[in-house]
């Protein structure tokens, strides 16, 4: 019965959270639509049919099916009929508008976005943010690779990954994979002293992304052996300690788990530690005949929990800020330059990815969704800025392009621009949601892996890292006007 009170209140917060993101966007557009004079027909959150509505003094409300952002319906402005339905064909009876009133009405809502992304900052500030302790020590180094040629030792600590500082494996993870080289500058330090390397970053098919050939010092245990399974088959024992799985370095339960389901009847390697000794052994993870994923027969220990120490005061209302806008530039960087850093559309998340990232962090820690919140915010308040057609940096475009010719262009033009686009974005939603389906499981580890939140004060100074913002990736643009 808790499960479902916690099933039905996660469920409840995610509606609630996207949903606000979306409606103070949406408002934005709503109130200086009506401060300028403009005729509104329809405010709705979310695409496609109605879940349900209503309507009061002529504006049609209504919440919809696809949670991919939202629409004010302004016939005075472009609109895209694919988005928000056929016109209603008073446009052309309205007095038409300033240029200077649509660049206001088009900006409000990106401009909500961010008050909306300081205020629940503010919040932040005063409750606290639970900070993940996993300190970036190294645990293993393959005796013969190149790394441990070069001096690098267990208990090693890396303090630097291409010219920026780490406190975390998830940190050293985000600036190896958005890096835009494979060679890359880590500064590693020990007792005190600092070195740096020149390391290799190697690219992994199977998840994607790059990787430094470095292993976190916690890892999954075996406790128990299935008999007849693939595990017992390829030489695997209790209390043998989980290193690496088809050369991902493995760093929890829920990763190795998801792994494994991934490679049904293909061999894979797996590294484990058995009484100080290193062993490399060849598994094949066996079709499960109901789910047709893969398994090894195997019961494992979770003794990787995601402890977090609860900073209070938090991080800054604009460190927060700051720490979004960096997340975000970042990543964009890294899609510019895709052959490089290997980051592409793929990656990114949509719809589903957004949800269940959003879900999976309220399952943790209300203060860690209000974090993602801040990110998700200032994500759609850049994106909707940029100058593309039925976004809202192309009503500012189209606006200003007006105000230099002093007249508009031809309303065909904007319309077949707009519904070209708008097509196009619809497209790109599709794909990166299908890719979002493809790490289904993923997002569902996050909700098995046990986690402590303590106070201030319970870690060494050793582990304690700086409160940073929990790492998100760039959400694909949500188009809202």
């Amino acid at each position: 019965m808790s499960q479902l009170f916690n099933y039905i209140y996660v469920i409840g917060a995610v509606v609630f959270l996207f949903g606000a993101a979306v409606f103070v966007h949406e408002f934005g557009h709503y109130w200086m639509a009506r401060r300028r004079g403009l005729k509104v027909e329809a405010f709705a959150i979310g695409f496609g049919p109605k879940i349900f509505g209503w309507t009061r003094d002529g504006i049609d409300y209504s919440w919809r099916w696809i949670p991919a952002g939202g629409f004010v319906k302004l016939p005075q402005m472009v609109t895209s009929e694919m988005l928000e339905g056929s016109k209603s064909g008073e446009g052309g009876s309205l007095p038409p508008i300033s240029p200077w009133s649509k660049i206001l009405v088009a900006f409000a809502g990106p401009f909500m976005n961010v008050v909306f992304a300081c205020a629940i900052a503010i919040v932040i500030y005063f409750v606290g943010l639970p900070v993940l302790i996993n300190p970036s020590i190294i645990g293993y180094v393959e005796p013969d690779s190149a790394e441990a040629k070069l001096g690098i030792r267990p208990g090693d600590r890396i303090v630097e990954v291409n010219g920026k500082r780490v406190k975390s494996w998830q940190d050293i993870q985000m600036g190896t994979v958005l890096a835009r080289t494979n060679m890359l500058p880590v500064v590693i330090e020990r007792v005190g002293a600092r070195k740096t390397y020149l390391l290799e970053a190697k690219s992994n098919e199977l998840i994607g992304g790059k990787f430094l050939n470095l292993d976190p010092r916690d890892h999954p245990e075996i406790l128990e052996v299935q008999s007849d399974g693939a595990a017992e088959k390829a030489g695997l024992k209790a209390k043998d300690v989980i290193l690496s799985f088809a050369s991902v370095p493995i760093a929890s339960r829920e990763q190795l788990i998801d792994l494994i389901k991934k490679r049904a009847g293909q061999p894979s390697e797996i590294r484990v530690e058995r009484s100080q000794e290193k062993l490399t052994l060849t598994v094949t993870p066996r079709s499960d005949p109901t789910t047709k994923v893969g398994r090894i027969g195997v019961v494992l220990g979770n003794n990787s929990i995601n402890r977090y120490e609860l900073q209070r005061p938090g991080p800054s209302p604009w460190k927060q800020i700051e720490d979004a806008c960096s997340i975000m530039f970042n990543t964009m960087a890294a899609l510019r330059h895709h052959k490089e850093t290997g980051v592409g559309a793929k990656d990114l998340s949509g719809p589903i990815g957004i949800l269940a990232m959003l879900a999976a962090w309220v399952n943790t820690d209300y203060r860690l969704a209000l974090n993602f919140l801040v990110i998700l915010n200032v994500n759609l308040a850049v994106l909707n800025l940029l100058p593309v057609p039925v976004l809202d940096g192309g009503h500012i475009l189209l606006a200003m392009i007006e105000r230099i010719r002093r007249r508009p262009l031809s309303a065909r033009l904007q319309e077949y621009a707009t519904t070209a686009f708008a097509f196009l974005l619809i497209s790109f939603i599709l794909y990166v949601s299908f890719h979002d389906l493809k790490r289904i499981r993923l997002f569902k580890s996050m909700f098995q892996q046990d986690t402590q939140i303590e106070q201030a004060g319970k870690v060494t100074p050793e582990e304690a890292p700086e409160p940073v913002s929990v790492p998100a990736p760039v959400a694909a643009p949500a188009p809202a006007k």
